[in-house]
């Protein structure tokens, strides 16, 4: 179901896949950042930890794409670059970015 194309009801989570080479370590680290990012600013959403090799597959069923790595691929979905929650490079811009983007989407 691609719901992108479809009027989103403003109480409908968002489905964000947050991304790293293994799905494992970095990505821990910007799910907890996104998660009060989102908390802090009233954004209802799922957020699932995923292999960045899995997000094509899984774009479908997503409506954004956070990612610690190079993105292999261009998506159907916003992907955005996150490399900045762990350098501490850029964050109140990415963080923006992120906030700027969920907020369109639930616009829908």
């Amino acid at each position: 179901m691609n719901r992108r194309n479809t009027r989103r009801d403003y109480y409908e989570k968002l489905n964000v896949l947050v991304a790293c080479g293994a799905g494992i370590a970095t990505s821990t680290v910007v799910m907890k950042k996104v998660e009060d990012l989102f908390a802090e600013n009233n954004i209802d959403a799922n957020l699932i930890q995923i292999k960045i090799a899995e997000a094509a597959s899984k774009q479908d069923d997503a409506d954004m794409l956070i990612s610690t790595t190079v993105l292999p691929t261009e998506y159907k979905i916003p992907a955005i670059k996150a490399m900045g929650f762990l350098t501490g490079l850029g964050v109140d811009k990415l963080q923006d970015e992120i906030l700027t983007k969920a907020r369109e989407i639930q616009a829908q």
